[in-house]
């Protein structure tokens, strides 16, 4: 739970609607559905973990929107704030969060000690500033706040030029 629960100090003031990607068992999402007044959409494709999460959001009074979709399905849902846990390396997961994000969203994604290695990858097709902040419950584990992310390259290295 505090592992969750400590991606609150990266909420920017005023953020409203918050979407986390492949939610499973519901860290940190549903964590910061029941800590915070933000309006948290719960993206999950796998029907045993929607399930959980439908009871879990039940037996706590905590409201949230769960979608039992896969994430590159759902359109039209933007954010202030995008999170994900253990779902996916960097480079995949700034493609899957980036439609959700709007102009001024923030992605705050916990990541592991291969958080270098991500990070050169996403570099290699990605623009964006970030701040990385170390986690407070695993001293091998960094939280990384990304902001204004812009797609440059395909992994095949073709330009795409602009904002995606």
């Amino acid at each position: 739970m505090l592992d969750s629960a400590q991606l609150t100090d990266s909420i920017p003031p005023g953020a409203r609607v918050a979407v986390d990607l492949g939610s499973g068992a519901g860290f940190p999402g549903l964590v910061l559905a029941i800590i915070t007044k933000l309006d948290v959409h719960l993206i999950e494709s796998d029907t045993r973990k929607v399930a959980f999460l439908r009871e879990a959001a039940r037996a706590t009074k905590t409201v949230v929107t769960i979608h039992q979709q896969r994430i590159e399905s759902i359109e039209s849902l933007r954010a202030d704030v995008v999170t994900a846990r253990a779902c996916a390396p960097l480079t995949q997961l700034l493609e899957w969060a980036v439609p959700f994000m709007g102009a001024d969203g923030v992605g705050v994604f916990p990541k592991g000690q291969n958080v270098g290695s991500e990070l050169t990858d996403a570099y290699k097709i990605w623009t964006m500033k970030i701040d990385q902040r170390p986690s407070r419950t695993d001293p091998t584990a960094t939280i990384l706040c990304v902001r204004e992310v812009q797609y440059v390259r395909d992994p095949a290295g073709a330009s795409k030029g602009g904002p995606r």
